[in-house]
């Protein structure tokens, strides 16, 4: 007889401090080449010694351009400048070294010689003087000096991806760094999505890079057991200086190495070899669904034969190759992937955006707003999601309006195809039909996403337009009108005890007073308003639901993703607690505990009678708490203190999920968890 037994090991996962101590004797820390004194001195003072990567001499191309510049959709404003600081300050141009002064010295004029014997007379003529030599023009020789800003490079691609490094130089020295281990469509992995040798090297690599100049960088030790993504990290960072010199050298085009690229929508992968500027070879994959390689065993003939047909041409035109007939759809696709390879390849990648991840919201209306979550690279949009909220600014997904739901996919698929937003949208053209009015909020959404990437913000702080703005318990609602950096209206609805909105015509006398008055304080005083008699809870739910919508106007990109993320706390043999937590903004706006057994099920009312008692008492803190900090400060429950605490640490796991850039890259949260195993018999 067959049977089936769950069997449910709960392990001690104390992995990243044990990772620190098993690599500690490997360390070997040494002072950088450059010596400890000289890490503290002026970068200018520092004169790197040239660079492993490749000195391109003479090429490329680079003819396919990336699609049109994003036009800023805020008008600049004289009032306050945006909060994030341009990703590229230029630094005064050091004096060039002292220049050679080269002047040969004139030859030694030739003495008399006395004439023959025979001629006694003959007086001895002097040789004629040698004119002196030329004197060599003077050379201008630049100091390495270092732009001040964010720099994202990549190191030499192999089949499963490339590492790469978001860089921030000051004073010539790395003053913060992300460290980035990539899918095959060249988007970073959470840490926990790549190999168990690498989950340690993140914390290891970071702390040795952290301050260092160029040369410093270099002169740092792999990670034992990360050795080839160690020095992919370096070789990222050293690429990243190159592309900060305020000179470049005039024959440097390319880095010399094999460098990778994905076309936006991921039909293709291709890896272009550079050696002395000049590309020496291109390898042409096509990727799966799934955003992964294809195994060569099972190509299709349609794919070898685009495969053998493409290759040359690219080889022989890079980016500038026609159309491969027969082939029309997978060239152009296979260029887009070639260029974004060359883009990478680039020592002065002009791309006026950062890389990364970015989010924005469209045009609010009382019935919601659409998001765009995206990730660009090159300038070029590789990865986008698209949300509509409803009036509590939570997704609605699969409940929202059917030809909403329809429009997702095919939305998403043209602005993938188009590598960027629309800009010059067009709803009969660039929308879908039955949802204009949420594709043009997804198209705006992504251009305003654009808008926060780029390197030199665009002026203002805040985007013009209308923005919804909820407080985080969804008491009110504000509709928010900004220009020129200035609220210009506000409307402001109140949530009813059923969670929608109240209607106007609905409102008791009482209510319509009270939205007056609110109103007025914010157009009067924003968040500063003053508190109305009698109604403190509303007068803080109104000030946020306007901090919300600012935050949601602002260009500069927050600390977490929107979103519901779950997480545990620790385990034990009876088994553990879960939270769903959803954010925006980095506030908890919706949060659901719940304590489930062995099996990993919600327990309900089959749960410890005092912990069942906790959580509506817990969830009501956390929402009232608000943020990170705020949840971790909130007071356990008496009689059901460890699931209190346990519940808390799966709050705050959630957040370290919610992360845009982890803290701290590490495979697993520190503590015991509750993994499900099933044996058949």
């Amino acid at each position: 007889m067959k049977k089936l037994i769950s069997l449910t090991v709960s392990a001690a996962l104390l992995l990243a401090p044990l990772a620190y101590t098993i690599n500690a004797p490997a360390l070997n820390l040494k002072v950088d080449a450059v010596s400890a004194a000289s890490e503290e001195a002026p970068a200018a003072t520092a004169k790197p010694a040239p660079k492993a990567t490749a000195r391109p001499v003479a090429t490329p191309k680079a003819t396919a351009k990336p699609a049109a510049t994003p036009k800023a959709t805020a008008k600049p404003a004289a009032t306050p400048k945006a909060t994030a600081k341009p990703a590229a300050t230029p630094k005064a141009t050091a004096k060039p070294a002292a220049t050679p002064k080269a002047t040969a010295a004139p030859a030694a004029t030739a003495k008399a010689t006395t004439a023959p014997a025979a001629s006694a007379k003959a007086s001895a003529k002097p040789a004629a003087t040698a004119k002196p030599v030329a004197t060599a023009a003077p050379v201008t020789v630049h100091e390495d000096v270092y732009q001040d800003g964010v720099y994202v490079a990549y190191g030499d691609a192999y089949s499963k991806g490339t590492e790469g490094a978001k860089v921030t130089i000051k004073d010539g020295k790395i003053s913060d760094i992300e460290l980035l281990r990539t899918s095959p469509k060249i988007i970073d992995r959470n840490a926990r999505e790549n190999y168990s040798g690498v989950w340690a090297a993140y914390g290891l690599m970071k702390d040795r890079l952290m301050g260092k100049t160029r040369d410093g960088a270099a002169a740092v030790d792999a990670v034992s057991g990360a050795t080839r993504t160690s020095n992919g990290w370096k070789l990222s960072v050293d690429r990243a200086f190159e592309r900060s010199l305020a000179h470049q050298a005039a024959d440097a085009t390319y880095f010399g190495g094999v460098h990778m690229g994905v076309d936006p929508e991921a039909k293709y992968a291709v890896f272009a070899t550079y050696e002395a500027n000049k590309l020496t070879a291109v390898k042409l994959y096509p990727l799966s669904a799934t955003g992964d390689f294809v195994d060569e065993k099972t190509y299709t003939a349609e794919q070898t034969a685009a495969i053998a047909a493409i290759t040359p041409a690219l080889l022989a035109k890079g980016a500038s190759v026609q159309p491969v007939a027969g082939f029309e759809a997978e060239t152009k696709a296979a260029v887009n992937a070639f260029w974004d390879a060359e883009q990478n390849a680039s020592i002065n990648n002009k791309a006026a955006y950062v890389d990364g991840f970015y989010s924005s919201y469209g045009t609010a209306r009382s019935v919601g707003v659409e998001r765009a979550d995206v990730v660009i690279r090159n300038g070029k949009l590789v990865d986008v999601k698209l949300f509509r909220l409803g009036n509590n600014l939570i997704d609605r997904g699969a409940t929202a309006y059917a030809e909403v739901v329809k429009a997702n996919a095919p939305m998403t698929a043209k602005l993938l195809a188009n590598g960027s937003y629309f800009a010059k949208y067009d709803e009969k053209v660039d929308g879908i039909s039955g949802a204009t009015e949420s594709s043009h909020g997804w198209n705006q959404a992504v251009e305003r996403a654009f808008e926060k990437a780029l390197k030199v913000p665009s002026e203002g702080q805040y985007f013009d337009g209308k923005f919804a703005g909820v407080d985080n318990q969804s008491k009110v609602m504000v509709l928010v009108d900004v220009e020129a950096d200035q609220v210009t209206g506000i409307k402001l609805s109140l949530f009813g005890t059923d969670g929608k909105l109240i209607a106007d015509d609905k409102r008791t006398e009482a209510q319509k007073s009270l939205v007056d008055q609110l109103t007025a304080g914010l157009l009067a005083s924003g968040v500063q308003a003053l508190d109305i008699a009698g109604q403190e809870a509303l007068s803080a739910a109104a000030e946020a639901a306007l901090t919300d919508a600012l935050t949601n106007a602002s260009k500069v990109q927050g600390t977490y993703k929107d979103g519901t993320f779950t997480a545990y706390g620790d385990a034990y043999d009876k088994g553990t607690n879960k939270a769903d937590v959803t954010l925006r903004n980095g506030k908890i706006v919706n949060v659901a505990l719940s304590r489930v057994g062995m099996n990993m099920v919600d327990l309900g009312k089959a749960a410890y009678a005092e912990v069942q008692k906790a959580i509506p008492v817990l969830t009501a803190s956390f929402l009232a708490a608000g943020t990170r900090e705020g949840a971790q400060g909130v007071d356990a429950v008496s009689g059901a203190t460890s699931s209190s605490n346990a519940l808390k640490a799966a709050v705050d796991r959630a957040y370290g999920k919610a992360e845009i850039t982890e803290t701290d890259k590490a495979a697993y949260f520190d503590g015991i968890s509750s993994v499900q195993v099933w044996i058949r018999l």
